[in-house]
């Protein structure tokens, strides 16, 4: 066994009941497992590694819970940038046909990588299109090279153009086989012990792309195995919501319902437009909500009623959603994002700093089903980012170090530590050689947009 020792820091901001937040604060670590949280002065003086985090705030790793990783390559493709929605999507959707396994597990590693580095240490992602041979298993491979700790969904759709859907038919899967290939995935990789690396989720893509009756089996076929959990879309526009009442007669808070959608083991991504009555069905069961605000200001959808969703009780954690609406994958500035758009309303105590990171962390590992990540205490897994103080976007918000996290500049994490891995060093991230990287993955994404 290995002991990681985290001492000095400015402020260790915990998560953990009381809300501590410790100043010259530490960390003490056994393999993967936080053992002690406090003062450097009470913890142990020596481990196998040591990190000097003066100067530092340390936060728990941020959870992501709604991605698509291979939107990276379709980044402000000039067609699609002045888009709501659906006509965003089916001006993509083309383009998004031509990938290929390679695309998907590039892709994968570039999204991850931004995540990582932005101080996210968890994350969700929702592939729903499995074109040119293209599986889960390829987006698996290069998350995995990367360290993060990962959520993948077995997203899918089948109610093409011809049937009264958005997708074309050439991207639509056969519901016998989704259903087989979900199956596949889960008992390939699905793993449900606590600090686990890899879990599946079963994600049918939205009301518009797939039948109820997919929604219903797939729902049913998640069920029937420990702790894998079910995601779609809901709600995400008005034009979301006129499409659920003229296909199914029902809003889509009652459409949730009817396919069996509803509970703890379910979340959703957006839900920009839930009715009030909807709201307080979620808090009541438990279902969770993925809030996204830089992909629902930049496809003008609106913006999601958080303070609302939390008064009631709602599950809600933070998504930075694909990076072809949004276009970044900087987990913090969802944070920053979702605090001032709550202001909106008019409430400048709408949401606070420290809700907004409580939303990232605690919301995000809740909306999961997640009791092992989203605190620093003991017994927690090692999953952590420290940001360095000692630069321009602090200078001059040192009167309240964590509050300046969310409320100043958006900055990456100097280290980030995955499941007691140190993933990012002073900065640079320590898994991959990035410039290669990124190389390959652009040559990809200008084939993919012209079409070669």
């Amino acid at each position: 066994m290995s002991t990681l020792l985290v001492k000095n820091a400015l402020v260790l901001v915990t998560m953990d009941e009381a809300r501590r937040e410790i100043r010259d604060g530490g960390l003490f670590i056994r393999d993967n497992v936080i053992e002690a949280v406090g003062p450097t002065s009470e913890l142990p003086d020596s481990a196998d590694k040591v990190l000097d985090l003066r100067n530092h705030v340390v936060i728990p790793g941020l959870i992501n819970t709604h991605h698509h990783f291979y939107q990276s390559l379709t980044r402000v493709v000039p067609a699609a940038q002045d888009k709501e929605l659906f006509d965003w999507l089916v001006t993509l959707y083309p383009i998004w046909a031509g990938l290929t396994p390679e695309a998907i597990r590039v892709s994968a590693q570039v999204a991850a990588s931004e995540l990582i580095l932005s101080g996210c240490t968890t994350a969700s992602d929702h592939l729903y299109m499995f074109p040119n041979g293209a599986r889960l298993d390829d987006e698996i491979e290069g998350v995995q090279a990367t360290g993060l700790r990962f959520h993948a969904s077995r997203g899918s759709m089948s109610l093409g153009q011809s049937q009264g859907g958005l997708p074309p038919d050439s991207v639509v899967e056969d519901e016998d086989a989704i259903l087989a290939d979900c199956q596949r995935v889960i008992e390939t990789y699905h793993d449900n012990r606590r600090y686990s690396m890899l879990r599946i989720t079963v994600a049918p893509c939205s009301p518009f792309s797939v039948t109820q009756d997919l929604m219903r089996t797939a729902a049913d076929l998640a069920r029937s195995y420990p702790g894998v959990r079910l995601h779609t879309h809901l709600a995400e526009t008005k034009p979301d919501v006129q499409f659920s009442l003229a296909q199914f007669g029902l809003l889509p808070g009652d459409y949730a319902e009817d396919v069996g959608w509803v509970g703890e083991d379910v979340w959703h991504a957006h839900a920009v437009h839930l009715t009030h009555d909807a709201i307080m069905k979620f808090g009541r069961t438990g279902t969770g909500i993925a809030h996204c605000p830089a992909s629902n200001g930049r496809l003008a959808s609106g913006i999601a009623p958080v303070r609302a969703m939390l008064n009631a009780g709602v599950p809600v954690g933070l998504g930075v959603d694909g990076s072809a609406s949004n276009d970044s994958g900087h987990l913090l500035n969802e944070v920053r994002l979702a605090m001032l758009y709550q202001r909106l309303g008019g409430d400048p105590a709408a949401l606070t700093a420290r809700e907004a990171l409580e939303l990232a962390t605690l919301g995000g590992a809740r909306v999961l089903g997640r009791d092992d990540i989203g605190a620093l205490k003991p017994g927690m897994a090692a999953d952590f980012a420290a940001y360095d103080t000692n630069q321009i976007a602090f200078a001059g918000a040192l009167h309240d170090p964590v509050a300046a996290l969310v409320f100043c500049a958006s900055v990456n994490a100097n280290y980030t530590v995955i499941n007691g891995r140190v993933v990012v060093r002073e900065g640079h991230l320590a898994t991959l050689d990035l410039g290669p990287v990124i190389e390959r993955h652009n040559q990809i994404a200008r084939a993919l947009v012209d079409g070669e």
